[in-house]
């Protein structure tokens, strides 16, 4: 009859836990080979992507900046159009009321040309602005996108050399983890998500716990390498195991 995990031998289930530790100590030692490069490379890469949305955006306003001008111009060209049509119509007037109705209109059109004439410099000067913008922005871009390749190949070449000892421990990890139900899984990686070694799984070495080196009682002790039953360090928490368990792994 196959086994279930039920009613797999609690010595065995240690067993499966102390290789699992073995074997996520190691994954964490690939992992600190690492270091901060996966977080530096991302952080690079929204650098570059925030940095390039700048650039779009200043593109956006820069086409509507121009078309502002040209709208302006249009108003100029169509001002001047009415001045001229104005002045031409003053030389067939009846009267002064008439020839002064023409010189307000003549006028206010001469003012829409100023008011033009002025937002197009205004616009022109914003224009400047960003254009100097825009080169200390790609500036930043062209060093950003610099350190992202360095920062990408270096996390490369330690992913090449790591990546096959990684998968071949991931491999034995499902192995160790199929004799261990679901309760003392979630147990062990609570515990190693709340210790700063990562180590859920010791032995006790000279009568204290090999995590936090409390003193662990005699008797407990007999317990421990009885291999009956899971036992915790009552200090720390971690899961405590037989010595010659963890030597034999």
């Amino acid at each position: 009859m196959a086994k279930t995990i039920e009613n797999i031998a609690i010595e065995e289930k240690l067993i499966a836990l102390s290789q699992l530790q073995v074997i996520d100590s190691e994954i964490d030692h690939i992992k600190t080979l690492r270091g901060e490069l996966p977080l530096e490379v991302q952080d690079l890469e929204d650098g570059v992507e925030g940095l390039k949305t700048r650039i779009d955006k200043f593109k956006e306003e820069a086409e509507k900046d121009e078309k502002d001008i040209s709208n302006y111009e249009n108003q100029i060209k169509d001002a001047k159009a009415q001045i001229k049509k104005y002045e031409k119509q003053q030389t067939n007037v009846r009267n002064n009321r008439e020839f002064d109705s023409l010189s307000k209109e003549i006028e206010f059109q001469g003012l829409e040309i100023q008011l033009a004439e002025k937002r197009i410099k205004e616009i022109k000067i914003i224009i400047e602005n960003k254009n100097e913008l825009v080169k200390e922005v790609k500036r930043k871009l062209k060093d950003k996108k610099s350190d992202l390749k360095l920062k990408s190949e270096e996390l490369d070449s330690i992913i090449a050399e790591t990546e096959k000892d990684e998968e071949k421990l991931q491999r034995k990890r499902n192995s160790a983890k199929k004799i261990i139900e679901e309760r003392l899984l979630i147990a062990y990686n609570k515990i190693r998500t709340n210790t700063r070694n990562g180590l859920a799984v010791v032995s006790f070495e000279r009568e204290a716990c090999g995590g936090c080196f409390s003193q662990i009682p005699p008797q407990r002790q007999v317990e421990i390498r009885s291999r009956k039953k899971i036992i915790v360090c009552e200090n720390c928490g971690r899961i405590l195991v037989d010595p010659d368990l963890k030597e034999n792994n």
